[in-house]
């Protein structure tokens, strides 16, 4: 039996898959929807920084949960549009994520090796 996460219009399901030989009977199981892991607090006076950089650009944001493997960009590079900003590993392949606009890269909120979650706020740019 193998395990697969699948998301469907915004909702995330488990999903067992089970070989059934011709001519079985195949057993059914519900299923349950999945709540998406929230990042980790930080502390208030980061927050605020988080919040004030966040108001001031605009807001790139993780496609998916996965393991940052490469940060390509600096806080203060300017950035072209579909420039690689980071290299992130999800389901086992490697993936980059893309400028959608230019800018200014104005912060940063992850670092090589560690773990993303889906929606998580990665960089701001302006």
């Amino acid at each position: 039996m193998k395990k697969y996460l699948i998301k469907v219009n915004q909702n995330q399901y488990e999903v067992e898959v089970v070989e059934v030989k011709p001519g079985a009977i195949a057993p059914v199981q519900t299923r349950k929807t999945l709540e998406t892991p929230k990042p980790k607090t930080s502390t208030s006076e980061t927050k605020v920084k988080e919040n004030n950089a966040a108001q001031n650009g605009k807001k790139v944001i993780a496609p998916m949960p996965g393991n940052v493997m490469k940060v390509l960009v600096a806080p203060g590079e300017q950035v072209k549009k579909e420039q690689k900003l980071l290299v992130f590993e999800s389901m086992k392949m490697e993936n980059e994520l893309t400028s959608p606009f230019e800018g200014t890269v104005m912060q940063i909120n992850t670092s090589e090796g560690s773990v993303m979650s889906a929606g998580q706020l990665l960089l701001v740019i302006a």
